[in-house]
């Protein structure tokens, strides 16, 4: 986990319309209703480094990149992320919020691509060493509503316009990361509306500070 004393990690993951910039807005006032406001960043992102990775990888002309490229692409973001922002945030005893982590890799170019477990791994351990978050909420919904939902904001991302294949083994690796460390990582229902939304995130993140002594 953290390791780093009074700070904790906390990671937003689900697949595409899951409605993850809301439920992160909601998470980040509710911390700080019960006095942990947490420093929220994203990724591939939270540095001027990983917003440029960022727009290699959602830009359409990065269409056919190998996904052993995109997958070191992301960790490269992630060790400058880690170095730049959430170490020293956390060693800083702040929380810290991000939207998205190393479960995204798992799920999307591990399962999504192909590339399989054993090579992320040795790319997280790489990177990370032993840290890992705190907590892990993936928001879940079939792929068909989130796709309906995406479909709907803006032009898709060369993310967005994969098939639902490359989807449904992005959610079921979420699922099986969620069944293989229920401690960490926990499922919500993001089928619903907003407010259901809302309330199931506001009552994990309850169940989970109790759990760890940090709220009563």
């Amino acid at each position: 986990m953290s390791g780093t004393g009074s700070g904790r990690f906390i990671t937003l993951e689900g697949v595409e319309g899951a409605g993850k910039t809301t439920a992160l807005e909601a998470m980040a006032s509710h911390l700080a209703e019960r006095g942990h406001a947490p420093l929220v960043t994203r990724e591939p992102g939270g540095t001027d480094l990983g917003e440029a990775v960022r727009g290699l990888l959602l830009d359409h002309a990065g269409d056919g990149m190998c996904a052993d490229t995109e997958a070191l692409l992301i960790f490269a973001a992630r060790a400058e992320h880690l170095h730049r922002v959430v170490r020293p945030a956390l060693e800083a005893g702040q929380w810290v919020l991000c939207d998205r982590f190393t479960d995204a890799t798992y799920a999307y170019q591990g399962a999504g691509r192909g590339l399989g477990n054993e090579r992320v791994a040795v790319l997280e351990d790489w990177v990370q060493g032993p840290l890992r978050p705190d907590l892990t909420l993936v928001l879940d919904l079939p792929v068909s509503q989130g796709r309906a939902r995406a479909g709907g904001r803006s032009a898709p991302d060369r993310f967005e316009r994969e098939q639902d294949a490359f989807f449904e083994r992005v959610r079921a690796c979420y699922l099986r990361r969620a069944t293989d460390e229920p401690q960490r990582v926990r499922v919500v229902d993001a089928s619903g509306s907003q407010a259901d939304v809302r309330l199931s995130l506001q009552q994990m993140l309850d169940t989970w500070l109790r759990e760890s002594g940090l709220h009563d």
